[in-house]
């Protein structure tokens, strides 16, 4: 099969599929009794494609799962006003606590309560977990076992990350006004901003998980629970 009817395969895929496609999926699209292309062919048509996309209002972007085709970031300001909903929007509190899960996972509710100095309400957890943004990857071995919480694939996915190592170092970042900003992949221009107190969502603050191991120095000092802080809108 001539290289060039390869890349146009892998193209019209990637563009078909509504999900990334790593290179063994790529390299099931071709039939028994086809051509079939070794994986370095599937490789080079991805680096052709990308690089055919190097002026273009797209991007070919290797994540977690595989790679898809994607708007560039820098074009999201028009892009988004195909659709007239409301982005989602994240409150503080929730990006706060999975930016602590993401670097120091795996990391118990208790510990984050202690760096952050607030109680960390329910919904949170909730939410990150049924966006699939973490997941109960153990248990601490200390009184309570309490669950230890790690972030998912899905999560990488969503942030446009490879890996964790591509998250910026805790250096790079001087407050977690900063850890939002670099967390918080949304289209450009859209502001986040948190949501609206809610009487239903401010009961949120017993069943805490006990936390006997010793943690940094709070970056926050505040004195009230996240269900103070309002939790994230959409559930």
């Amino acid at each position: 099969m001539n290289p060039e009817i390869v890349k146009k395969v892998v193209e019209a895929a990637l563009l078909a599929s509504g999900k990334p496609l790593n290179i063994d999926r790529l390299m099931h699209l071709f039939a028994e009794g086809d051509f079939q292309p070794e994986k370095n062919d599937i490789r080079k048509a991805l680096t052709e494609i990308s690089e055919d996309c190097e002026n273009r209002g797209v991007e070919l972007k290797e994540i977690a799962s595989g790679f898809r085709m994607q708007v560039r970031e820098d074009m999201a300001p028009w892009v988004s006003r195909l659709w007239e909903e409301k982005p989602q929007r994240y409150t503080r509190a929730l990006l706060e606590t999975l930016a602590l899960i993401a670097y120091r996972q795996p990391a118990t509710r208790g510990e984050i309560e202690n760096v952050r100095g607030v109680a960390v309400s329910s919904n949170i957890i909730k939410t990150l977990t049924e966006r699939e943004w973490i997941k109960v990857v153990g248990h601490r071995d200390v009184p309570g076992k309490p669950a230890m919480y790690g972030t998912t694939k899905q999560f990488l996915d969503y942030f446009n990350l490879k890996s964790l190592d591509e998250l910026p170092s805790l250096a790079e970042l001087r407050d977690f006004e900063t850890v939002n900003a670099e967390l918080d992949l949304q289209l450009p221009g859209l502001e986040v901003a948190p949501a609206p107190e809610s009487d239903d969502e401010n009961s949120e603050s017993d069943n805490q998980e006990s936390e006997t191991e010793a943690v940094e120095t709070p970056i926050d000092d505040e004195g009230t629970s996240d269900d103070d802080d309002n939790n994230e809108t959409d559930k």
